[in-house]
């Protein structure tokens, strides 16, 4: 069996190792004409790094991040409101959280993937199903021929146009600057996380180790203006004034080249992710918001779960086909939930009349301790996929799979 992978992200290359851990042979191809080394931080969640310890990678055994080991809540101006309690959510799901530099996990994943040929400047554009199998176009006219296609060519993906059609994206008035820099400060202890929330923006601090942080901040905008914000590192430290004093110190830290806008964007879910022997993985199948910080999380577990179903599918007759079905009915309910709820948590987040931030801050401060770890832990709860009997019955190929 032999799969292409349209994209060499996080989704993209875990993807490729599982698969390749299943014994399934992968061709990556990547539109980007080199690996990027630059872009900011992922938060890498128990649920996630639970599914890279079982493809073999321990992000602190291999130097890449820092483990989370205290959250906090601020107001804008720094006072603590909440500490979130990850370390005991860590020990209770048996795996840490890991704040990573999104560059420093991509090279790992792309080490981890061995000899598997990823090809850069290689941007699929379409594809056309062939006999058993489907063949992929390349903007460049390269084509290739596999016996499975995997879209993870993100929230603007080719593969997913083709297979949903058009659609819009979403859009929800506000812009998210990201960046990494060295910096340490005594308000951000070693391994810590700290998010500042105030009316209608707010800045997240993280430690993401080697005396290196990544930090984001948001501000609501009319949809436009977010879109095509065009501002200056002296634009977002002024929006950021009279904030806590390492919030304004951590921007001045950095150059201003490093410094990534980003609207705030998602798609509506869509229970159509395959056509044939072709499916999609991460933000490709469900672009959710940052809020949850489960983008990257959720495409891990969705790479796992493919080559999963796929390697259970072998030697059948519609074996591919119903396997890409059976894994997209299996990640359907947890990945529709996360998209959701990253839309309710972000309303909240983003708040700006004064009466609603009030109330909000009152619950953060307020709220039962079992309810907030209940609200934090339900995100990171994932199993991995189950070894099942193997199916009695595969029905025609584009059918939805059920036991």
């Amino acid at each position: 069996m032999k799969a292409l992978v349209a994209g060499a992200g996080v989704g993209g290359l875990t993807t490729a190792i599982a698969l390749r851990a299943r014994g399934i042979d992968v061709e990556v191809f990547e539109a980007a004409p080199e690996a990027r080394t630059s872009g900011g931080g992922l938060g890498i969640a128990c649920n996630a790094t639970k599914v890279l310890a079982a493809l073999g990678i321990d992000l602190p055994s291999a130097g890449v991040g820092r483990v989370c080991e205290r959250f906090t809540l601020h107001t804008a101006r720094g006072r603590l409101m909440r500490e979130l309690p990850i370390s005991s959510i860590a020990a209770e799901l048996g795996s840490p959280v890991v704040n990573v530099r999104r560059a420093d996990l991509v090279t790992l994943l792309r080490d981890e993937a061995g000899d598997t040929p990823i090809h850069h400047g290689a941007e699929v554009v379409g594809y056309e199903r062939a006999g058993g199998g489907v063949s992929v176009v390349c903007a460049d006219g390269r084509t290739a021929t596999g016996d499975l296609l995997v879209g993870a060519d993100g929230i603007r993906s080719a593969v997913r146009a083709r297979v949903v059609g058009p659609e819009p994206v979403n859009e929800y008035g506000y812009v998210c600057w990201i960046a990494t820099t060295a910096f340490e400060h005594p308000a951000l202890p070693p391994g810590g996380a700290a998010h500042y929330w105030g009316r209608g923006q707010r800045f997240g601090l993280i430690d993401i180790g080697g005396g290196d942080v990544y930090w984001w901040g948001t501000k609501n905008f009319p949809v436009g203006q977010a879109r095509r914000w065009a501002g200056t590192k002296d634009d977002v430290r002024r929006y950021y004034a009279g904030w806590a004093s390492e919030v304004g110190e951590v921007i001045a830290r950095t150059p201003e080249t490093g410094i990534v806008s980003v609207p705030a964007q998602d798609r509506d879910f869509t229970d159509r992710w395959g056509d044939g022997p072709v499916t999609l993985v991460g933000d490709a199948a469900h672009p959710m918001l940052t809020s949850l910080s489960q983008g990257a999380g959720s495409a891990i577990e969705d790479g796992y779960a493919l080559a999963h179903h796929l390697a259970h599918a072998n030697g059948h007759p519609d074996g591919v086909v119903a396997g890409l079905r059976r894994y997209e009915h299996a990640r359907r309910e947890r990945t529709r939930w996360l998209v959701s709820a990253s839309r309710r948590l972000s309303r909240t987040e983003q708040l700006a009349h004064p009466v609603a931030v009030g109330l909000r801050d009152l619950v953060i401060r307020y709220a039962p301790a079992s309810a907030v770890r209940k609200q934090n832990l339900a995100p990171m709860r994932a199993e991995l996929p189950a070894e099942p009997e193997p199916p009695t019955r595969y029905p025609s190929a584009d059918k939805e799979i059920t036991r």
